[in-house]
C-alpha cells in the first residue's frame, strides 16, 4: 500500500505534513499509515469530541491539476469543521501558490467533505484529507513545489504529505498540521514537504486532536474518528 507520512527523528516514529521555515533532520511524512479500524470505538471520546458514525471512505479519485492561481494580495482562510470542534489556517499564497491553489479548489469542490483525520502521531502531526482514508489516497494528481530550503515545521503550520519515493515537495489532498510543543519546537522533519499555510483559529482544537488515544498507541487512527462534517474556504 502506498501511504503517505512524515517520520519524526525523536523517540519514536510519526507521520505527519508540514510546516514553515528552517532546516531539520532525518524525518519524513507519508501517506498511507494504514492504522487498523478495529478496536477503537468502544473508548469513551474526550469531552471535547462526540462520537459520530465513520463515513464510507470515498475511494480512489481521478481529478485533474487544477489551473487557477490565487491572488496573492489577498486572504486565503479555509475552516475544517470536526466532531471535535472547528479551526482554520490561511493559505500560505505568497510562499507556495501552486500548493494554495491546489487545496483552494479541492476545498472549493467538496472534496475534504466528510473525509477523516486517519492518523494522530503523538506530539508530532494530525493527519487527513486521504479519500481512500486510511493514508493510500489522494486526489488522482501531483503537485511539486520545494519549500525553501531553510524550512523548519513548528507547531501550527500545515503541510502536505506525501511519500519518501515523491519528490520534495509533492503533494495531493493530504495534509498534516504540525502539534510539537510549542511554536519555537521542530518537528523534526527535513524541508521536504510543501507548505499550504498556518493555524490561525482553534489551534485548541488541532490539540484536542493530537491528543486522543490511537490503534496503534502513539501513531495510528485516533478514537474517536475525527470526521472532517465541512471544510470552506473564505476570500478577504
Amino acid at each position: 500500500m502506498r501511504r503517505l507520512l512524515p517520520i519524526l527523528t525523536a523517540v519514536t516514529l510519526l507521520a505527519g505534513c508540514g510546516g514553515s521555515s528552517s532546516s531539520s533532520s532525518s524525518s519524513s511524512i507519508s501517506s498511507s499509515s494504514s492504522a487498523a479500524t478495529s478496536g477503537t470505538t468502544a473508548q469513551s471520546p474526550p469531552a471535547s469530541c462526540h462520537a459520530v458514525p465513520v463515513p464510507t471512505p470515498k475511494g480512489p479519485q481521478h481529478l485533474s491539476a487544477p489551473t487557477i492561481k490565487l491572488d496573492p494580495s489577498k486572504t486565503y482562510t479555509v475552516t475544517v469543521v470536526t466532531n471535535c470542534g472547528t479551526f482554520a489556517f490561511t493559505l500560505d499564497v505568497k510562499s507556495s501558490p501552486k500548493t494554495s491553489a491546489s487545496m483552494y479548489s479541492l476545498v472549493k469542490s467538496g472534496f475534504y467533505d466528510g473525509l477523516t483525520f486517519h492518523r494522530v502521531a503523538a506530539g508530532f502531526v494530525i493527519q487527513g484529507g486521504d479519500p481512500n482514508g486510511d493514508g493510500s489516497g489522494g486526489p488522482g494528481y501531483t503537485v511539486v513545489e520545494p519549500p525553501p530550503s531553510g524550512t523548519q515545521y513548528v507547531k501550527g503550520d500545515v503541510a502536505m504529505a506525501k511519500t519518501q519515493a515523491d519528490p520534495t515537495g509533492a503533494s495531493g489532498s493530504q495534509f498534516f498540521v504540525v502539534t510539537a510543543a510549542n511554536a519555537t519546537q521542530s518537528a523534526g522533519l527535513t524541508p521536504d514537504y510543501a507548505l499550504a499555510g498556518r493555524v490561525v483559529q482553534g489551534q485548541n482544537v488541532v490539540d484536542a486532536i493530537g491528543a486522543l488515544p490511537t490503534h496503534p498507541p502513539q501513531d495510528g487512527m485516533p478514537s474517536p474518528a475525527v470526521v472532517m462534517s465541512k471544510v470552506t474556504v473564505a476570500t478577504s
